[in-house]
């Protein structure tokens, strides 16, 4: 598993990222916090600069993937901050190993399986991904992974472009071997209710992949948790606006 580990300080943030992506997703999040935070991100198996595995690939192995880095790298317990397929992972560590973690912070995320009326569409995108390239699925997926905000703003057009790259960089394999596990994951909507650690929700108000509603149910559910709506942010607001993302963060650890 490749990993980063930047900045000093008595606690540690972890960051988990969403399909598709690695942990540069978060390179503001880990500028803004690494002059008082340890701030360490991972890729996920078969994405970023991980190994590409032959399986392990559902969300069981990779939380418990997740639970040895954190021991690996004596970083218990940390604040653990993840982005959809992140935050699937840390609902998981909070739920099953919940000494892990200080906080949760789940970003752009859902606590249900994949909505059925997704799953034909994604998995057409991922057969066209694996076998013909990514390069040819880039205009539906940057739709998927960002807000109409961000993708119409002609003062980003070269950060859309950065971004576009990065995406054609997956490895084939590694990445339609993720994208199974996203899509054929279980739900734990009906074991987060167990959650007792402090816990802050993000969301993206233009995010059309985990819509806003699916932040409000998680909300329901964990007792004490706090809700935080992004305007213009789509499903990658670490990206899309990150300030507005860093000063809710912020907040939420100096309340702990």
């Amino acid at each position: 598993m490749h990993y980063t580990d930047e900045g000093t300080g008595p606690e540690t943030l972890m960051f988990a990222h969403g399909l598709l992506w690695s942990g540069q997703m978060f390179e503001a999040q880990i500028n803004a916090f690494k002059d008082r935070y340890r701030c360490i991100t991972f890729d996920f198996r078969g994405q970023g600069q991980s190994e590409v595995t032959r399986d392990g690939y559902d969300m069981d192995t990779l939380y418990r993937d997740t639970a040895a880095l954190i021991e690996a790298l004596g970083c218990v317990p940390c604040h653990f901050a993840g982005l959809s397929m992140g935050g699937f992972i840390g609902m998981r560590l909070a739920v099953s190993r919940p000494e892990l973690l200080r906080s949760l912070i789940l970003l752009d995320t859902s606590a249900d399986p994949e909505p059925e009326e997704n799953v034909p569409r994604y998995n057409r995108l991922n057969f066209v991904a694996r076998w013909l390239g990514l390069r040819l699925v880039i205009s539906p997926v940057m739709r998927i992974m960002f807000g109409q905000t961000f993708l119409t703003d002609l003062n980003r057009t070269a950060q859309r472009e950065e971004w576009e790259k990065r995406l054609i960089a997956n490895h084939r394999i590694g990445i339609t071997r993720a994208v199974r596990g996203v899509v054929d994951r279980q739900g734990v909507y009906d074991e987060i209710g167990g959650i007792t650690i402090p816990a802050l929700i993000i969301v993206g108000e233009e995010d059309v992949a985990t819509v806003p509603a699916k932040a409000e149910h998680i909300q329901s559910q964990i007792v004490g948790s706090r809700l935080i709506r992004i305007p213009r942010a789509g499903h990658s607001s670490t990206i899309e606006e990150p300030e507005a993302v860093n000063a809710a963060i912020k907040e939420f650890l100096n309340s702990l």
